[in-house]
């Protein structure tokens, strides 16, 4: 039966315009796969011929980082702020879909009496800033649909690449950021600042120092009630009645944003450092509150939401341990990373209860004495136990950063311990704590928990994003350069910000205001 006129170029005008969409515009869930003996394999693609892996990638030192922020919306604002707490970096760009944006965050770097930075805008404004010569990091802090798009821009343009989670939203475009990262010999890390609370970082190295004993189970969730943020989150236009991340849930079932309960946990169990990921099992609620959230804001009734009120993914290890993630942004809950640790000897929990249990003779074995003799591991530590425990196992992170980090702040100084991090390993030329292989498996629930949910909740194989390379490196670490580096850097960085800070100075004092400096000092890129 022919179509009718009307729907033929109908037709035709959503395939051009589908088209000639940037990719990752729209993330789809459509890698594929095959169904083998009741299990849902991905296709890996192949390395191509003279590209190699990147564990452990160190790329030249960098005496000064000079990074351009795009995405100055929720999250971009602390970002620049932050980094001006952070010596021997320069901010030489600022880049926003909306313009006012964009130069709203130079009055950051006036406060800080730092230069003012250019300024890019509209939807393309970020391919100016990233084709800069003078540029070493973009750092990505845009909505889910733009991580990817100006990620790929700045690595095919020699830029390093810093992104909010999740980096990538689909197994399309982890597998493209891996090949880039590994073609260009470029760091891709996501910026999982919940790697670096101070919790987390202390009881990663009790596990590294085999307090727990071998640990066998791990948990992690994002159990979040977003519902007084909903209507903050960025609208195109006068018709996007939802903002990108409700209609983002509505349009695609899975974990979508798995990353701050998997990261941690990923790191105690070793993944591609040891072990990796195999197996994967999801499920999912009906959604109920999602569909109120669509009705309520669009003022339309919605008979389809693809993602469940809660997620819940298993996952099964090459060395036979267990995790297991929740999603959950929709029903009222207090919030809840669940971030726990199960050891043969051992155990850590995070939320509600934050404490560790251990027996009084596991305490002694790793070198802490307990107040007293009769402790079983059956019940939480008392406190003066847990401050024993964290006084021996204090993280070398949380000694250097946490007097600065909790001044300076970013969800309780997590984001600073972060951002110096970056700062310090480029600066050092050092292997970066995270790098695009974390990203693809951290992020890789979503699609992979799509394909399980969608077929009955089968098992699925989790690809191994290293190509054979998973069992190279044998645990997790952070790495630091010599004291004497340290200290030499340290003082250089030093000296760089405080020159930085008089030129910065004396350029407010004779443009005035930060709207005549604006103007005065911005190269734009109109929409």
């Amino acid at each position: 039966m022919m179509k009718e006129p009307k729907k033929i170029l109908a037709a035709i005008a959503f395939a051009a315009v589908s088209f000639f969409m940037p990719v990752g515009a729209n993330a789809q869930f459509n890698w594929p796969y095959t169904i083998k003996n009741g299990q849902a394999v991905t296709d890996v693609p192949a390395r191509p011929a003279g590209q190699e892996n990147v564990l452990n990638l160190a790329t030249p030192k960098l005496s000064v980082v000079r990074v351009g922020f795009v995405g100055l919306g929720m999250r971009g604002p602390g970002a620049v702020e932050r980094w001006t707490y952070i010596d021997g970096t320069e901010i030489k760009a600022l880049c926003d879909h909306e313009k006012n944006r964009a130069e709203a965050c130079n009055k950051i770097l006036e406060n800080a009496s730092l230069p003012p930075a250019d300024v890019y805008y509209g939807e393309d404004g970020y391919k100016q800033l990233c084709e800069r010569k003078d540029i070493d990091l973009v750092y990505i802090a845009t909505d889910w649909h733009h991580h990817f798009t100006v990620a790929k821009y700045a690595l095919e343009h020699g830029k390093n690449v810093a992104i909010e989670v999740p980096s990538a939203m689909n197994l399309d475009e982890i597998w493209q950021l891996i090949n880039l990262s590994e073609q260009k010999r470029l760091h891709v890390m996501m910026l999982e600042n919940c790697c670096y609370d101070f919790f987390e970082l202390n009881t990663l190295n009790m596990a590294q120092h085999g307090v727990f004993g071998e640990v066998e189970y791990v948990q992690g969730a994002y159990r979040h009630d977003l519902s007084p943020f909903w209507d903050a989150y960025w609208k195109k236009d006068a018709n996007d009645k939802l903002g990108w991340r409700l209609d983002y849930n509505q349009k695609f079932r899975g974990d979508v944003y798995a990353t701050h309960g998997l990261g941690p946990i990923a790191q105690v169990l070793n993944i591609h450092r040891g072990d990796r990921m195999k197996t994967l099992v999801a499920m999912d609620t009906k959604s109920i509150n999602g569909k109120q959230w669509v009705e309520k804001m669009s003022g339309k009734k919605c008979d389809t939401f693809a993602n469940g009120d809660h997620t819940v993914t298993l996952i099964s290890t090459e060395n036979g341990k267990v995790i297991e993630v929740q999603h959950n942004t929709m029903t009222p809950e207090p919030y809840n990373r669940m971030y726990q640790v199960v050891g043969s000897k051992g155990f850590a929990n995070k939320y509600p209860i934050e404490g560790y249990a251990l027996s009084s003779n596991q305490m002694k074995t790793v070198g802490v004495q307990p107040t007293s003799d009769k402790m079983s591991g059956h019940d939480y530590l008392p406190e003066e136990d847990v401050k024993r425990l964290e006084q021996k196992f204090r993280d070398a992170l949380v000694d250097k950063y946490e007097a600065k980090a909790k001044k300076v702040g970013g969800h309780g100084g997590m984001d600073f311990i972060m951002d110096s991090r970056l700062v310090y390993c480029l600066q050092h030329g050092l292997p970066l704590d995270m790098d695009v292989y974390d990203l693809a498996e951290w992020c890789c629930l979503a699609e992979l928990g799509s394909i399980s949910m969608n077929n009955g909740n089968i098992p699925v194989q989790v690809p191994d994003f290293t190509r054979g390379y998973w069992n190279v490196q044998k645990g997790y670490k952070h790495l630091f350069a010599s004291p004497e580096e340290e200290q030499a850097v340290d003082k250089a960085s030093a000296e760089f910000t405080a020159k930085l800070k008089a030129k910065g100075a004396k350029y407010w004092k004779k443009h005035g205001k930060q709207g005549d400096a604006q103007k005065a000092g911005s190269k734009q890129m109109k929409i």
